[in-house]
């Protein structure tokens, strides 16, 4: 299994192409947003400065981009392609393989968040404390997990032309309804009580409580833990049902 996440992440350092997209789309898109934006210009109903609070926003949406987009497709591909037939010849259990494909996900996401934060920092002047810093790389880069492994659930659960599709509704989707695009504070009570639920909304409320030096709120720790567990379980699942089929 050791080798597999090793081989994983090198094909994921190599594909340049996916790697400057994934870096760089989520910090122009940063900019756009918060460029004419000045620093004491506040987000109604968080506290947080409109830089501070879209830095956080922009971070979460680039691990998102990073993990979900680059997981589901290439997994598909692999399906066709015959490579996955061959990891059955093997012993690797079906949580070896989920286990690879979102340590290399996660390798990945890394530099889309720090990328963010490098700019907001140059740009838009964001300050923070030395541990804010550090605790918003791990809580965003940890909380990445959860999306990739949905990408590799995603990737199982398609065919080959359905994928990006589907991909491409369930990724602007949650980026939209979870509030990465916008506060959720601007939607209508009813739909904020639906994003108030999703992994995408938790996801950015972990970064922006630790940017009000709050302690995250435990419907937020429960709401990604859960989405992690139904989500690693049911790419395992979907792992093993490809094998009974093939």
């Amino acid at each position: 299994m050791n080798s597999l996440i090793r081989l994983e992440i090198t094909r994921a350092l190599r594909n340049r192409k996916f790697l400057f997209f994934s870096v760089i789309y989520p910090s122009a898109l940063f900019l756009l947003i918060a460029g004419s934006a000045d620093g004491t210009s506040e987000v109604a109903g968080t506290g947080l400065t409109l830089p501070t609070f879209f830095m956080v926003s922009m971070a979460s949406f680039g691990a998102l981009t990073a993990v979900l987009m680059g997981n589901s497709e290439r997994i598909a591909k692999e399906r066709e392609n015959g490579w996955v037939r061959q990891l059955r010849l093997t012993t690797l259990p079906g949580r070896g393989y989920v286990l690879a494909k979102t340590a290399s996900a996660a390798v990945v996401s890394l530099p889309s968040v720090v990328v963010v934060f490098v700019v907001a920092a140059a740009v838009k002047d964001v300050r923070l404390h030395a541990w804010q810093w550090l605790a918003l790389t791990g809580a965003i880069w940890a909380g990445s997990l959860v999306f990739a492994a949905l990408g590799v659930a995603i990737g199982y659960l398609a065919t080959g032309d359905a994928v990006r599709p589907i991909t491409m509704i369930v990724y602007f989707g949650l980026s939209m309804l979870g509030g990465l695009w916008m506060p959720t504070t601007t939607f209508p009570r009813w739909l904020r009580d639906i994003a108030e639920w999703l992994p995408t909304h938790a996801y950015a409320a972990l970064g922006q409580s630790i940017e009000q030096s709050h302690a995250p709120h435990a419907q937020d720790l429960a709401v990604l833990a859960v989405s992690f567990v139904l989500f690693a379980g049911g790419a395992a699942w979907l792992y093993r049902k490809d094998t009974l089929k093939a």
